[in-house]
């Protein structure tokens, strides 16, 4: 859990995934890769620069949690989680193009949200709350974009 948890860290997982996306699937998997990019930059500054500070919440005390499972510890606040806020945009808005990659994003997604309270920096609602955030940006998102790059006709 302290791979997946680190790999999100900046975003890195989505980056590399976008990139993987962008290259791989033509001209779907470039505005897929786009608009998960997109999504994450708006749910980042959401969770990091905003909720976080309307929000104030202290970090877990990690003393229940195993040494083994200690992740490095943030410095900002834990309400929401931006790690669990970016998966869950990048996820969502992806999908827009490739709804087939719906189950390993979404599966992906939850299981760095599982990584965050594994690892003792966040709180299960904190997860919940970034999930929430991203789900919401997400789609904000793909709605806000679907009428570029697509044909006319029917979704």
């Amino acid at each position: 859990m302290d791979r997946l948890s680190d790999a999100a860290n900046y975003s890195v997982l989505w980056l590399v995934t976008a990139g993987a996306v962008a290259l791989a699937g033509g001209r779907a998997g470039r505005r897929a890769a786009f608009r998960g990019l997109a999504a994450i930059g708006v749910a980042s500054a959401m969770a990091n620069l905003a909720a976080k500070h309307l929000f104030p919440r202290n970090r877990p005390d990690r003393s229940a949690t195993p040494a083994t499972r200690h992740a490095r510890m943030p410095t900002s606040g834990s309400f929401p989680s931006g790690h669990t806020a970016s998966a869950f945009a990048f996820a969502t808005a992806v999908t827009a193009d490739l709804p087939q990659l719906a189950l390993p994003l979404y599966g992906v997604a939850t299981a760095v949200g599982y990584s965050r309270v594994h690892n003792g920096v966040h709180y299960p609602g904190d997860v919940m709350g970034g999930a929430i955030l991203g789900l919401t940006v997400g789609t904000t998102v793909r709605e806000a974009t679907l009428r570029f790059g697509r044909p006319p006709g029917p979704r």
